[in-house]
């Protein structure tokens, strides 16, 4: 049989003294004597009880509870965020509660609402897909906000984003260093913030070329392997002149890879593979991939602390701007690495 929750009623008799009494000391409340206080607290170590939180919650308005909504938790990005996000909040005393959205906009309303009615106190939400009038009022039910690789002009919201454009601007610049001239990009998700970015960068580093490079081919796709698989198959069928495939992250160059190998393509002789993370995987798969390092799990340390700042009293807004960094492996023809 399982053991009764003991009640604060529960001690209250056991110490002789009204509900109210054991509420003051809870709450470190005044009006109560040294004597009646140790009676308390020796009742309380005697049954074992355990404040309900929720109840407390309700009385105090404070939680210490947030939440984290990522869009795929099995993209090994995400995980990575989590982790900076919840080592930060364990030093505050605070609890995450996770969201997983599996890119699905009516998943990310629905989490939003169901953070909201547990009265966390704040959430960190990484790479939305929800246009800005919907995402808005979502957002306002919260003291506060932090989006991660998402911009918005918001009461009580701040960010945290990369420089997607300046990241791709620079690994463009550095594959038409090494000879490439005929670029396909597989730009992932159409209304990712990230995705965005990346094909501006990629735009702008063409444009500057002059017309020594071109762009044969933008497809969207989804940012899974099998959507970077899918996308390359098309490109490859429609554009085999391409020598590089562009890939907005790591799973979507895994799925490249998958589809340039069915096709009987060596990577990197016959055409080049980059990526951009640096997943874990991203050096372990042959070819290793060329991509662009993210500082994942910093992402989610800087998301937090803007976070518990802004609940501690901050008032105005904070963007903070991370830059990646470029990795050279082998899905390109030169091995090393470029800081």
């Amino acid at each position: 049989m399982s053991r009764q929750r003991v009640t604060i009623l529960d001690v209250a008799r056991a110490a002789g003294v009204s509900a109210q009494t054991v509420s003051r000391v809870l709450n470190n409340k005044g009006e109560v004597s040294q004597r009646t206080r140790e009676a308390v607290l020796a009742a309380i170590r005697q049954l074992g009880y355990r404040p309900d939180g929720v109840a407390r919650s309700l009385v105090t308005r404070r939680t210490r509870t947030i939440g984290l909504v990522v869009p795929d938790i099995a993209n090994p990005f995400f995980p990575e965020i989590a982790r900076g996000v919840e080592e930060i909040a364990q030093t505050r005393s605070y609890r995450v509660f996770l969201c997983n959205t599996s890119e699905r906009p009516e998943r990310e309303v629905e989490a939003l609402r169901a953070l909201a009615e547990k009265r966390v106190e704040g959430v960190v939400l990484c790479g939305t897909r929800l246009p800005d009038e919907e995402l808005e009022p979502l957002v306002a039910d919260f003291p506060a906000v932090v989006l991660v690789n998402r911009l918005l002009e918001a009461e009580r919201v701040d960010e945290v984003v990369l420089d997607d454009e300046g990241g791709m601007y620079r690994l463009v610049h550095w594959l038409m260093a090494q000879g490439y001239r005929r670029f396909a990009l597989l730009a992932g998700p159409p209304r990712s913030y990230s995705s965005q970015g990346r094909r501006k960068g990629m735009q702008r580093a063409l444009a500057e070329a002059g017309g020594d490079a071109e762009l044969v081919e933008v497809i969207d796709c989804a940012p899974f392997i099998q959507g970077g698989q899918e996308a390359a198959e098309q490109i490859l069928q429609a554009h085999p002149e391409s020598d590089v495939l562009v890939c907005y992250n790591d799973l979507v160059a895994l799925g490249a890879l998958r589809a340039c190998q069915a096709r009987g393509l060596a990577v990197p002789r016959d055409i080049a593979v980059t990526g951009f993370d640096d997943i874990a995987l991203a050096e372990l798969v042959t070819p290793s991939l060329t991509t662009m390092r993210v500082p994942k799990q910093q992402l989610g340390e800087l998301a937090a602390t803007l976070l518990l700042e802004r609940l501690a009293g901050r008032i105005e807004r904070r963007r903070v701007v991370l830059g990646p960094e470029l990795v050279v492996r082998s899905s390109t023809r030169e091995w090393g690495r470029v800081g």
